[in-house]
């Protein structure tokens, strides 16, 4: 069984973080800590994610989900498919002046999320259980994130009603996703490299500008399939 030792893992948290020159506060990386030993605590019953060490929790769940923390300037933000909360928790930990609406199909991870957001105190967080296409917020999103939910066709397709007009979709992806792209009509931004401390494998962030045009063009032609 693996042991939680956070002495070790605050070390590793803080070595990451200044190796990847983001800014956050002593009590913030406390928090981002509290927030890992609660999917820790929860992953031996519930099997929130397949990563069981807390030290590669360190790299796979808070710094590669932190790497896109520059980039991320928002008012409301809307993480799809986030699981155990990644990267929408640990981005509403550190953006509190943030809101960031979480969601996933699973009832399981989001109560996990609910709990999370108790225990934590995570005040700009709101949760919700369900499926994207039928969700329907208050206010459109300036951000709409994803990590591990699906490819770039379907994450634009089923989320094109739920992003401001002037908004923008950040696909966090591993190695550079030629074929995603090649199979989409909205064209990126740029698609940027990230650096995850203590990380190998490739890491990319793929930066799309919300168009209106081309959201009402895919959404006839699903509607007409």
């Amino acid at each position: 069984m693996s042991t939680f030792n956070l002495q070790a893992l605050r070390a590793r948290l803080d070595q990451g973080v200044d190796a990847m020159a983001l800014e956050i506060a002593p009590e913030t990386r406390e928090k981002l800590l509290e927030y890992l030993a609660l999917v820790h605590k929860w992953n031996k019953v519930h099997n929130l994610t397949a990563v069981r060490e807390p030290e590669d929790m360190v790299t796979l769940h808070l710094l590669d989900s932190l790497a896109v923390l520059p980039y991320i300037k928002a008012e409301r933000l809307l993480d799809v498919g986030s699981g155990a909360g990644l990267p929408g928790i640990p981005l509403a930990l550190c953006l509190p002046g943030m809101k960031v609406t979480v969601l996933d199909s699973s009832q399981k991870k989001a109560s996990f999320m609910r709990q999370a957001k108790a225990e934590l105190d995570i005040g700009n967080l709101e949760v919700v259980c369900g499926r994207v296409e039928q969700f329907k917020p208050e206010e459109p999103f300036d951000i709409i994130i994803s990590r591990a939910f699906s490819d770039l066709n379907l994450f634009t397709g089923l989320t094109a009603h739920l992003c401001k007009p002037h908004g923008q979709w950040l696909a966090m992806k591993g190695v550079y996703p030629h074929d995603e792209l090649a199979q989409i009509v909205i064209r990126p931004e740029r698609v940027l490299p990230l650096v995850v401390a203590g990380l190998q494998a490739q890491r990319h962030l793929v930066f799309l500008p919300f168009n209106q045009e081309d959201a009402h063009h895919e959404n006839t032609q699903s509607e007409a399939a």
